[in-house]
């Protein structure tokens, strides 16, 4: 169903793959937006076993494009080094595919905020206090990964190796 990559040679491992996941502070979701047109947006986020977590408001474009079609990819960007003298650019970068899924549940959308708060601020308390103060206005998707790939330019795939 999924493509194989075709430079295998640059792909990263899946320990490194995940790593960037996880450390990274901004993604792009891309979903099929009005009228088939793709729809892109940078977003926060909070990875955790193999699900990525988003929050937005109950109504937008992101919402409404998830109802229409579920299927999304999702791009992290960790390195994006121009070497000039080179005329390349070293980066390492990954690419997910899944199905969003707007959560319903208000404990569900609970732990998703809270995994979303704690990654960029581990004041348990704040985020909690925060969530509630927001849960109502709040909504939030989970994006259960189906297929993913990490890729490094070719002259760090070497350096690397």
């Amino acid at each position: 169903m999924f493509r194989e990559m075709r430079r295998f040679k640059q792909q990263l491992t899946e320990e490194e793959t995940i790593r960037i996941l996880e450390t990274c502070k901004t993604g792009i979701l891309g979903l099929i937006g009005d009228e088939g047109y793709p729809y892109t947006v940078p977003i926060n986020y909070a990875y955790e076993n193999n699900k990525i977590y988003i929050h937005c408001a109950k109504i937008g474009h992101k919402i409404d494009a998830i109802k229409n079609n579920n299927k999304v990819s999702f791009c992290v960007i960790e390195k994006d080094d121009v070497v000039k003298e080179k005329l390349t650019t070293y980066y390492k970068s990954v690419i997910a595919f899944g199905k969003a899924r707007i959560l319903e549940n208000a404990d569900e959308v609970f732990y998703a905020a809270q995994s979303l708060g704690l990654k960029y601020n581990d004041d348990k308390e704040f985020i909690d206090k925060e969530i509630k103060q927001e849960l109502n206005a709040l909504a939030c998707v989970e994006i259960v990964i189906e297929h993913m790939t990490g890729k490094q330019s070719k002259d760090l795939a070497i350096l690397n190796n």
